[in-house]
């Protein structure tokens, strides 16, 4: 019995088959339809490719060897695995393409379906994978949509094979075949080959029928009267009507004289190929659409089952010439019906757009998953526990995200993805991740420097993202041997700066002075006073060889770097913020100096870049899902992130407040971030958290692991973050900037301004003028003191504190302060003194009384550094905290060089200036005075709150 498939060969159509996988490449069945079938070409899409790689091992090896050698980006690991069967199929059918002289043994590979609508997108990608397959006998399968055939049209003049993919109606093949009759003509004018170029034009066929046969039955049940007999005649025949009628076009283009000029100089016709020709309808026969649609010079692309199907029973006629005017009279009556064809190919590009997307990410995000278990613990580790409230609303964000393309959309710089401002001025940080803001040579080149100049200590002089991320590198890292220790001062309280002093030896000391702007007030007189220091300890022209600015391009602070003639002066990149900078040279120019090994930092951090990419659907991408969870949970009332980090992490809570505070904090939204806390007892938490746990595999919490699962089993929403070490820690820098990014557009707020921060600095800088030109302070009075303290707040303040008090006690007034926050409210410490050991311990466990017996979220803050950082939400976020502020008079001031106010004067006027805009902004404070003896106040106050809450 003659082979059907060779039958349809004689007949004048080429089989194809529609599917790839490696198993068929590799173990001879492939070649074997080849060569007992006559298979001439091959498709692939994204739905097939994650069939193959998804439900299959057969790609785990190279995988692995893949990502262990270079790896990649997503949709990169699976371009290698796709091209490498691309290159393989195309390789076996290259005889029949050598033996057919170019007119047929094609494979084709789809442009990324994302770019359906993006006519230069496109033409990128083809010409870019044109590239990487390097094979004469390829096509790239190119969508039919409107941005899509200016496309084609320019692929085709540039030499390119194109296979026109979603093509369903008449008028769309139409403009496709101009487009290929355009790209040839200019080919050719430009006195290129068109002679070895191909083209088809892939006609879809069995979703008409689908769509057109579902709304006949749905009035056939309803009842169709007189239409009824019409309607059963047309069901089932509209697709193959349609798919004749653009056959006899394409013969009709054939005759023209445009066309005969192009084929004397050698072209071949676009042939049509007939896609989705698998029925869909049991009650159709399962060769439907490869019978009826036989004709010369066009191509029949069929899955495996199929190929299968004509194989054992199908018949060969020429099919596709008959009965014309049949066909004709099917689309006139389905028509006359009112079965909106039109409506129906429109609706179907659409869709087919809708449904290649859908397919490619779930194709993404198998391959993300493979990639992360090649990766194994080199891959920070991520599992969310979700409380039952938060399921419905987490999903809701997660279809939104996917289906509008969120993870692209970032990467792709697009501020519609925020409130359409100036957002995509500042995604400095995602080239950063990269490893693209910094330049390593110079940055090893100076590690090696600063260890050869014998330094013993770094000093970094900063405040807010300039100053917490350096923290944390030099808290988690120590000092590595040899190389001089980091330490970190962001404060103007005089104590702190003295213990600080006390620490260093300014003669051995490089001083890293890191401030974007140049001008922000802390950094500039903590340069002003070290600067002097060292010019003390090494003489006046020596100085600037132990200073070091980071700075964006053009500040204030880069002039007087050159003009003291710093050591070196290292740019930022403007289109970074400072709490997204920390993989910018503000975080790794005091990581070199430290000796970290910011080569192998960089690389570390780019493995959660890359799993973080754009094309990982937000499922699969760490990054994206902990942001969606981090939106969905401050909408649904859960905006209380409470972070929980092992020992040998613990102060990237600070980094994370800021970045999460100040990023998402305005508006009155937001979500307010709680690093810090004691781990209490499950029932200590209200419904308004969210826990976020970050371990370190090499270190052996199991009280604090205890606690986190208890809390899990207790049904609160736990995100899970595994490092294996420590020098994992750039890829949370990478995870939580996303996530931020993330979290902002879903609570529909700009996360890269801080409009509510500059508040406060305008309050200071007023301040500490009229101190400068008066040289005096203004008094104030306190509504009581007692016990050694003075209480202070703003008279509407303190008439409510007052009459809910019902004595005149510092602790009835503290306790009827507390009383103020309600369910889903917070508590704010915020405390101006020497952040040291003992002030935190004490801070902390007050914290934590005051939580278990009310119930509230608690935060501590230190000022001024709180104001850089978490301070944006106290003043811009949701108005649910309860604040009391901490201050003191100082008992030894420090002057501050050229400047008549010193650095007590400016801790006080930043502590007033930010109660000032609390108040203003309509919050509840009230502040705390300690007098000069700082211990003794802090003792006092400790008995104050412990009473209150008695």
């Amino acid at each position: 019995m003659t082979n059907a498939l060779l039958k349809l060969s004689d007949a004048g159509q080429a089989v194809w088959l529609d599917f790839i996988e490696r198993k068929i490449l590799t173990n001879g069945a492939f070649k074997a339809l080849i060569d007992d079938d006559g298979l001439r070409g091959v498709t692939s899409n994204p739905s097939i490719f994650e069939k193959a790689i998804g439900d299959s091992s057969d790609y785990d090896a190279p995988l692995k060897a893949f990502v262990e050698a270079q790896d990649g980006e997503t949709a990169a690991v699976f371009e290698h695995l796709a091209i490498a069967d691309i290159q393989a199929a195309a390789d076996q059918l290259r005889p029949v393409y050598d033996r057919l002289e170019g007119r047929d043994g094609y494979v084709s590979l789809e442009v990324s379906p994302y770019l359906a609508m993006d006519t230069e997108g496109t033409i990128a990608e083809a010409r870019r994978l044109w590239a990487a397959v390097d094979r004469p006998n390829l096509m790239i399968k190119v969508p039919g949509t409107v941005p899509g055939t200016p496309a084609i049209r320019q692929l085709i003049t540039e030499g390119i094979n194109i296979n026109v993919t979603l093509l369903f109606a008449l008028e769309a093949y139409q403009a496709v075949a101009e487009a290929y009759l355009a790209g040839l003509e200019a080919r050719k004018a430009a006195g290129g080959d068109i002679s070895r170029l191909a083209s088809v034009a892939s006609f879809f066929v069995s979703r008409i029928d689908a769509q057109i046969d579902d709304a006949i039955d749905a009035r056939l049940k309803a009842g169709a009267g007189a239409d009824e007999a019409d309607l059963k005649r047309v069901r089932g025949q509209v697709a193959i009507a349609n798919a004749k009628i653009a056959y006899q076009h394409y013969l009709g283009l054939l005759e023209t004289p445009r066309w005969r000029a192009l084929a004397d100089a050698g072209a071949a016709p676009q042939r049509l190929l007939w896609a989705s020709t698998g029925t869909k309808n049991p009650d159709y026969s399962d060769v439907l659409y490869v019978e009826t649609l036989i004709g010369p010079d066009t191509v029949n692309t069929m899955p495996p089952k199929t190929l299968d199907a004509f194989r054992d029973h199908g018949q060969v006629r020429q099919s596709l010439t008959g009965d014309v005017e049949g066909a004709r009279d099917i689309l006139a009556s389905a028509e006359k019906l009112g079965l909106n064809l039109g409506d129906v190919t429109a609706r179907l590009v659409v869709d087919g757009v809708k449904q290649f997307a859908d397919a490619a990410d779930k194709l993404y995000g198998a391959v993300a998953g493979k990639r992360a278990a090649a990766l194994g613990a080199k891959l920070n580790g991520q599992g969310i526990t979700l409380s039952e409230d938060l399921r419905a609303p987490v999903k809701q964000a997660t279809d939104k995200a996917r289906a509008e393309g969120w993870p692209r959309r970032l990467w792709a710089h697009d501020a519609t993805l925020w409130t359409r401002k100036d957002e995509a001025g500042w995604l400095g940080w995602l080239p950063a991740a990269q490893g693209e803001r910094v330049d390593l040579k110079a940055l090893e080149a100076f590690q090696a420097e600063v260890k050869d100049a014998g330094f013993i200590h770094v000093l970094l002089l900063g405040m807010g993202g300039s100053s917490l991320g350096p923290e944390v590198l030099a808290e988690t890292f120590g000092t590595a041997p040899g190389h001089p220790k980091l330490l970190v001062l962001d404060s103007t309280d005089p104590a702190q700066i003295a213990r600080f002093q006390t620490q260093i030896d300014p003669a051995r000391t490089l001083f890293i002075v890191s401030s974007k702007s140049g001008s922000t007030l802390e950094p500039d007189i903590l340069h002003r006073y070290f600067f002097e220091r060292v010019e003390q300890a090494v003489g006046a022209g020596q100085a600037g060889s132990h200073f070091v600015a980071v700075t964006d391009p053009g500040s204030k602070l880069e002039a007087t770097g050159k003009a003291q003639g710093f050591r070196h002066i290292f740019l930022g990149d403007p289109e970074i913020g400072g709490r997204y900078s920390v993989l910018s040279n503000f975080g790794l120019v005091p990581a070199a100096a430290a000796g970290i090994d910011v080569r192998a930092f960089l690389a570390s951090a780019n493995l959660m870049t890359r799993a973080c990419g754009p094309n990982a659907p937000p499922s699969a991408n760490p990054g994206v899902e902990l942001g969606l969870v981090m939106g969905a949970a401050a909408l649904a009332g859960r905006d209380k992130l409470t972070l929980i980090a092992s020992h040998g992490l613990a102060d990237v809570g600070a980094w994370l407040e800021q970045l999460v505070a100040e990023s998402t904090g305005k508006n009155d939204k937001g979500i307010i971030p709680l690093a810090g806390e004691p781990l209490g007892a499950p029932a200590a938490y209200g419904s308004d958290r969210l826990f976020a746990y970050l371990s370190l595999s090499d270190y052996d919490d199991s009280a604090q692991a205890a606690g986190v699962t208890a809390l899990e089993s207790a049904g609160h929403p736990v995100v899970r973050i595994t490092l294996a070490d420590r020098g994992a820690l750039g890829q949370e820098f990478v995870r939580w900037e996303v996530a931020t990014a993330i979290a902002g557009a879903v609570i529909g707020i700009n996360p890269f301004d801080q409009p509510d921060v500059e508040a406060s600095k305008v309050k200071t800088r007023a301040l500490t003028q009229a101190y400068e030109t008066s040289g005096a302070t203004t008094p104030e009075k306190a509504i009581l003191e007692a016990e050694g303290l003075a209480l202070h707040a703003d008279p509407a303040t303190a008439k409510v504190i007052a009459e809910a008090a019902g004595a005149a006690t510092v602790e009835a007034y503290l306790a009827a302060h507390f009383a103020r926050a309600k369910s889903g409210d917070y508590l704010a410490l915020l405390a101006y003194v020497d952040r040291d050991h003992p002030h935190v311990s004490l801070l902390n466990r007050l914290r934590a009384r005051l939580r278990d017996a009310t119930g509230r979220a608690t935060v501590v803050g230190f000022g001024p550094r709180f104001l850089h950082s978490t301070g944006q939400a106290y003043k811009g976020g949701p108005n649910s905290g309860v604040f009391l502020q901490i201050t003191h008079d100082v008992d030894r001031d420090l002057a501050v060089p050229d400047r008549k106010y010193s650095f007590g004067v400016v801790e006080a006027a930043t502590a007033q200036g930010d109660l000032e805009v609390l108040v203003e902004r309509g919050r509840r404070v009230l502040r705390v005075h300690l007098g000069a003896d700082v211990e003794a106040g802090l003792a006092a106050l400790a008995r104050a709150i412990e009473a209150s809450l008695s």
